[in-house]
């Protein structure tokens, strides 16, 4: 398709055109109008002029009789730029007057009448329109009282023009201004269909050009680009997970065939065979725990869990999960406290949000050092908070660990990802992943901060409307 095609197919050129019609089709209208009335106002100035004047010239005739109109018409009659003048006598003979000619038939009928003419001082310049008024007066005679439309019809022929050549030039400007915009707009466009066109391809990098006059192709490019960017965020995840899927659930497989084939190669007795295949069910629950992450995470990201909101108490949660935490927090000589003395209504997945929680109670005792004191001696503490911050709802886990330093924050929310002081830990590196995606549901974020010493996670949260009103 040749340029000049596409730019007659655009929709701005279409609608520049409708657009264009309308306003033409207007703007004839309006001056039609305007040529009409102004006529119209001319005509009746004539009327309201020729009826004085025959009133007067009527008077007269009463007054003084034939002639005494005839004079008085005489002597008007041969004014510059009279109007025109004409007495018959009842066989038709012209008495007085300044017209020379009359269409035929134009006295026999009174009253009003457009009629062609001519002047006594100016025969040679042929015919002209008249509108004229005829009167019968007493005894026979007829009066002719008449204005010329000359001037009448001449303005109406320079408004005439005058409306076909705005029309025209309207028509004209109209195009060269759709041609314009809408080659703007063809180029605009032409350069996102490039671009897409680039991402189609497979470079994810790509991004809509923004003009920066914030008009709706600048805000489409914006939403589009945004999009793009999390599209990107999520390909450059998916390959970062079935990358790490690979590489980490290999040797965990590796390992439980390695260790079925020694169980064949080397068991003698009943207790042999069963050792091996309890290793080999932990080995394999360990196996079905990753698995269950990575779905929960999944389902949290695609949104799922959306259907199944209802209104719960983030505090109810946070002791919940403390009791149950509590007793492995006391075999590895922590002390798990609580500190969520009212009500935090949060609308959401129950059971997303409390496996958030436990998953970050349970890095907390992990990766605690119940060594060091405190230091009056006592040991240290995990403290689980749930607490309302305006319109935001906080659930807070703050240990006592080594924690997470700045530059690191933002990578351990990637699945599979475990710093290098965690790698002798057990765990898979989904759990503050899953907590993640979990708040990121629920409108929130997952903030990492400083606990002085150790590591403060906060799953926060919008509060529900109900709370809030409350």
């Amino acid at each position: 398709m040749t340029a000049l095609g596409k730019l007659l197919r655009t929709t701005a050129f279409r609608m520049t055109l409708a657009y264009l019609f309308v306003f033409a089709l207007f703007a004839a209208f309006l001056l039609g109008y305007f040529a009409l009335n102004t006529r119209r106002l001319m005509t009746e100035q004539i009327n309201s002029t020729v009826n004085a004047e025959i009133q007067g010239l009527s008077e007269q005739y009463n007054q003084g009789g034939i002639r005494r109109l005839v004079f008085i018409v005489d002597v008007r009659s041969r004014r510059p730029g009279s109007s025109l003048y004409l007495v018959s006598a009842p066989n038709g003979e012209t008495l007085a007057g300044n017209i020379s000619s009359l269409a035929p038939g134009v006295l026999d009928r009174p009253g009003w009448a457009e009629t062609t003419y001519r002047r006594l001082e100016e025969p040679e310049r042929g015919e002209h329109h008249a509108l004229a008024r005829v009167f019968q007066l007493p005894g026979g005679f007829r009066l002719l009282v008449g204005r010329d439309l000359e001037e009448r019809e001449r303005l109406f022929h320079v408004v005439d023009a005058a409306g076909r050549w705005s029309v025209a030039i309207v028509i004209v400007l109209g195009i060269a201004g759709g041609i314009f915009v809408s080659r703007r707009v063809l180029n605009r466009v032409d350069a996102m269909t490039l671009t897409a066109q680039k991402i189609m391809a497979g470079d994810l990098s790509g991004r809509l050009p923004v003009g920066g006059s914030a008009d709706e192709l600048d805000r489409l490019a914006l939403n589009l680009n945004g999009m793009l960017e999390r599209i990107e965020a999520l390909m450059h995840g998916l390959k970062e997970v079935s990358d790490n899927v690979a590489h980490d659930l290999k040797t965990p497989l590796t390992r439980l065939r390695n260790r079925s084939e020694e169980a064949l190669r080397t068991a003698k007795t009943e207790t042999d065979y069963r050792t091996a295949l309890e290793t080999t069910i932990a080995e394999s629950d360990d196996l079905i725990r990753t698995f269950n992450a990575l779905l929960m995470i999944a389902r949290a990201e695609s949104g799922e869990s959306r259907d199944h909101m209802l209104d719960f108490d983030a505090a109810e949660i946070a002791h919940d999960v403390s009791e149950l935490y509590e007793p492995v927090a006391e075999d590895h000589g922590l002390a798990l406290r609580v500190e969520a003395p009212a009500p935090a209504l949060v609308k959401g997945n129950r059971e997303l949000v409390s496996q958030a929680l436990a998953n970050l109670v349970d890095n907390a005792i992990k990766y605690a050092s119940p060594e060091d004191r405190a230091a009056n001696g006592e040991k240290r503490e995990i403290v689980v908070t749930a607490a309302s911050k305006g319109d935001r709802i906080e659930l807070a886990v703050g240990d006592c660990g080594p924690g997470i330093p700045q530059s690191d924050r933002k990578r351990v929310v990637e699945r599979f990802v475990r710093l290098e002081q965690s790698r002798t830990k057990p765990g898979s590196g989904l759990g503050l992943s899953l907590a993640s995606a979990v708040a990121r549901l629920h409108g929130g974020e997952l903030k990492l901060e400083d606990n002085v010493p150790g590591l403060k996670a906060i799953i926060d949260l919008p509060r529900t409307a109900a709370a809030g009103a409350a």
